[in-house]
């Protein structure tokens, strides 16, 4: 019985220690990761823009990723369209209202695996003020280990879309002039730190 017990226990640590092990933390590198969106204009050509701060991080237990955790923001103010007077406008109540509302973010609710490195990622989108669940698309693109800083690092790619309006997002400017639908792509470069 003492053997049994002294197995028992053994056996728990032992579960522990792996649980312990498999904790994963994924940190954006920020250097070689990028978030762009896409709206057409004037209902004939696709016109990208992009935002220069934001950060991402993921968190979980599972290397299928299964029960992870995606958290993501950014702040509205650094959004980036190639010209600063359209910049200038895009930031005010016009649109955005930065000052206002001066971050965007997301926070997974759940993740399915699909097939192959592909998921599916649901989550709280909050942008101008208002809070809606969106579905986005998850790849992992690939993974290494960087031999010059001996990092493992890991490759994701989030895309999805939203409808401006359903977040109050210039609501004095027709669909014909900028599309209500927005795009918007996330390709990230992550540095594993625990495992």
């Amino acid at each position: 019985m003492k053997k049994l017990k002294i197995s028992i226990l053994a056996l728990a640590v032992g579960l522990m220690s792996f649980v312990a092990a498999t904790n994963i933390s994924m940190k954006l590198d920020h250097v070689h990761s990028s978030f762009i969106f896409t709206v057409k204009h004037m209902g004939i050509a696709d016109f990208n823009g992009l935002f220069t701060k934001f950060d991402t991080k993921i968190t979980g237990t599972k290397a299928d990723f299964s029960d992870a955790t995606v958290s993501f923001t950014a702040e509205a103010a650094s959004i980036d369209t190639r010209v600063e007077k359209r910049d200038n406008h895009v930031k005010s109540a016009d649109f955005l209202d930065v000052e206002k509302y001066p971050e965007i973010t997301f926070v997974s609710t759940s993740i399915k695996k699909g097939k192959g490195n592909n998921y599916t990622v649901v989550g709280d989108f909050t942008l101008h003020g208002v809070t809606k669940s969106i579905s986005l698309n998850a790849e992992k693109t690939g993974e290494m280990v960087n031999p010059e800083s001996k990092q493992k690092k890991i490759g994701m790619k989030f895309t999805g879309n939203l409808n401006r309006l359903d977040f109050g997002v210039g609501e004095g400017f027709p669909d014909a002039v900028v599309s209500n639908e927005v795009r918007f792509m996330a390709d990230m470069e992550f540095v594993i730190e625990a495992e």
